[in-house]
């Protein structure tokens, strides 16, 4: 399928509070494109930094940023999960997670940052394969997840805005 094909999702396709990310993001129906430069835009900041800021806390039981980049992997894999099963048609509502519960199992601060990344660039590279392999049809289709209404390209927007959101946070607090 060629590029641009996934317009921004319309309010009522999302939860309110998925508003702040997807309000990052252009409507520009170029979202494909945006996880490919916004993977590369991470990568290429943190990489910049010394390694004592990858574990630096900006407050007490606030994340490292190899536990922020952790966690929008896990996120992304979850969203992509969800956006899998609707665009298939599987009317299962979808459970909920708790973010927080994730962060102490992902023993992020113990990894290097360069087996972070090559999780991180694998996982993108299965997403961007997966929505790729959507059709228009797919996109729109609506699902249940975490009790809410939702489309599958909301889904996509809010993984690459809930990227960006994270990339702002640490470029504010963390540098």
């Amino acid at each position: 399928m060629n590029e641009p094909w996934i317009s921004k999702p319309s309010e009522g396709e999302y939860p309110t509070y998925a508003k702040m990310y997807i309000d990052l993001l252009p409507d520009d129906d170029q979202i494909l494109k945006h996880l490919k430069t916004n993977f590369q835009e991470v990568k290429n900041y943190i990489s910049s930094l010394p390694e004592e800021k990858l574990k630096f806390r900006y407050a007490a039981e606030k994340w490292t940023i190899k536990e922020i980049l952790v966690h929008i992997i896990d996120d992304e894999r979850i969203y992509a999960y969800r956006a899998l099963r609707i665009a298939r048609n599987d009317k299962t509502s979808l459970p909920g997670f708790e973010q927080d519960d994730y962060v102490p199992y992902s023993r992020a601060n113990e990894r290097s940052l360069e087996d972070i990344f090559e999780e991180y660039e694998s996982v993108r590279n299965a997403s961007l394969t997966l929505f790729k392999s959507f059709n228009q049809e797919d996109v729109m289709r609506l699902g249940m997840a975490n009790g809410n209404q939702v489309s599958v390209r909301a889904l996509i927007y809010h993984m690459a805005g809930h990227e960006l959101h994270h990339l702002n946070s640490i470029k504010e607090r963390y540098v």
